[in-house]
């Protein structure tokens, strides 16, 4: 009795440990017991690799070997599977599994973050530059050994239209490192080129679309006028160094009527305008008209239209004005000058700027007439400046270069011995159109030179000598713009020789 109790006793204690031993098992495989993994699970990494061979479970030590779609590299193109030890369970190893992958050098070394798909060659974010006539990319090669042998080239994008021809542009760039810069050029403007980056035969690893940026456009052609109707018509520009959004056009006029005055308008018409009508002006009136095409780089070269209005034979504009001053003084530094209103009724415009330019050319003229308003600089000699800013509704005599100043602007004195044109000009500014009227005063500072005035003193002299010595000859009447002159048929030509020329200048 005493042999059973003892027998059931001992059962009773070894069948917990039996239990507890056979639960032991499962429990170190589930948690890494020192048992040996023999296989690795398929990697979840970039949906886009391709393994090969491609299964769901892999062997230790199976080479596969990885692969992307055309012009995408992964990080590494041989993976292993393969174990290392996690950490020690009483006393014994608990096992892992891990991939290795193969580097350049042909070392196996632990894969510790995911495998991707990357672009082989990348173009660095903010290095292209795009001009009219080139193009321009810094680029970067991760995978140097898979950018050997790579080529770039530039390419029409597609066929140009007839009236634009574009040259295709030939030749190959080889590429060589792991960094480098691609550039473009001899390209024409306004054109779409397809940049390409691959390695031989058929591998793209980077290809773009890019348009060049705009140039001006080029000159128009066939200008043309319409002598019935005063229209002067041009040939429309083809878009083929930008989009045409207008045209711009200069209409220079020395007009000799009324005393002389310089007309300058600058107009801006829309891209579909192919004619614009001419102002119209009296006898002796020579025409410059500038046509220029504009784009978004700006306007173009000009074509120039060139006429005389009734027979003007002036193959150039006036060298210098045709308006003398009432007096000059070279020791005070001041000039006398008769102003008019340039505007007439109904428009009424009452701001005039008084310009001042140390010259008799016309182009300096002409800019000075249409240019932006400058102070005077100091500089010796001075640029045209603005001498001041008149409210004119009335004639009167200013005195330009009595050194006072007014809305910004100062009333420099003369210089001595200087010659000097002065111009009156009246703006007129809307969002279409810049129009520019001056009327122009010719004079130098020097003692000897030719003023109204002194004019006036010889013409009077000149009356004298005709009234006392001429007139007992024999008398005849000629008029002139200051009065009714004597004359004798004997003594006519020889004075009417020296006067003649005078006022022939003083009717321009």
């Amino acid at each position: 009795m005493a042999l059973q109790f003892l027998a059931l006793t001992f059962l009773l204690i070894l069948f917990p440990l039996l239990v507890a031993q056979g639960q032991e098992e499962p429990y170190s495989v589930v948690q890494g017991a020192p048992q040996e993994i023999e296989t690795c699970q398929r990697p979840q990494w970039d949906p886009g690799l391709r393994l090969a061979p491609d299964l769901q479970e892999y062997k230790k030590n199976e080479e596969v070997t990885l692969s992307c779609p055309e012009g995408l590299q992964p990080s590494y193109t041989h993976i292993r599977c393969s174990r290392e030890v996690q950490t020690i369970v009483h006393g014994k190893p608990v096992y892992r599994e891990v991939w290795l992958g193969r580097a350049s050098s042909g070392s196996w070394i632990r894969i510790r973050s995911r495998v991707e798909c990357v672009e082989v060659l990348q173009v660095v974010p903010g290095t292209l530059e795009v001009s009219s006539t080139s193009i321009k990319l810094n680029w970067t090669c991760s995978f140097p050994d898979a950018c050997q042998h790579t080529e770039a080239t530039c390419r029409l994008a597609g066929p140009s239209s007839p009236a634009c021809e574009a040259e295709e542009v030939s030749g190959v760039e080889l590429l060589h490192g792991q960094r480098g810069t691609f550039t473009c050029t001899s390209l024409q403007p306004f054109t779409d080129y397809t940049v390409t980056i691959s390695v031989p035969p058929s591998t793209v690893l980077f290809s773009w679309v890019i348009r060049t940026k705009e140039a001006v456009p080029q000159k128009p052609e066939q200008l043309q006028l319409d002598a019935r109707t005063g229209t002067l018509r041009w040939k429309a520009l083809p878009s083929c160094r930008g989009e045409i959004v207008g045209y711009q056009l200069n209409i220079t006029a020395w007009a000799s009527q009324d005393g002389g005055f310089l007309h300058m308008e600058r107009l801006r018409l829309s891209g579909q305008s192919t004619e614009h009508r001419l102002p119209t002006y009296g006898p002796g009136t020579r025409y410059v008209v500038a046509v220029r095409g504009l784009t978004a780089a700006g306007p173009g070269a000009a074509s120039l239209w060139e006429s005389h209005t009734n027979g003007s034979e002036t193959p150039g504009p006036p060298h210098g004005c045709s308006r003398l001053v009432l007096d000059t003084s070279p020791s005070q530094g001041t000039a006398v000058l008769p102003l008019h209103p340039i505007s007439q009724p109904p428009e009424a415009v009452s701001e005039h700027q008084l310009l001042v330019a140390v010259t008799h050319n016309s182009t300096v003229l002409e800019d000075a007439c249409s240019g932006e308003l400058q102070p005077s600089n100091h500089s010796h000699p001075p640029d045209p400046y603005v001498a001041a800013v008149l409210n004119l509704s009335a004639p009167t005599d200013f005195v330009l270069g009595d050194g006072t100043r007014g809305h910004g602007f100062h009333n420099a004195p003369l210089h001595p011995g200087w010659d000097y044109s002065a111009l009156l000009r009246l703006a007129r500014r809307s969002p279409q159109a810049e129009t520019f009227t001056c009327v122009c005063y010719s004079f130098s500072m020097g003692e000897g030179s030719l003023c109204l005035s002194k004019l006036r003193r010889i013409i009077k002299k000149i009356e004298k000598r005709w009234s006392q010595e001429i007139l007992p000859l024999g008398r005849i009447m000629c008029s002139s713009s200051f009065g009714h002159v004597p004359l004798c048929p004997s003594q006519a030509g020889k004075l009417l020789s020296q006067l003649l020329p005078v006022l022939e200048f003083l009717e321009q």
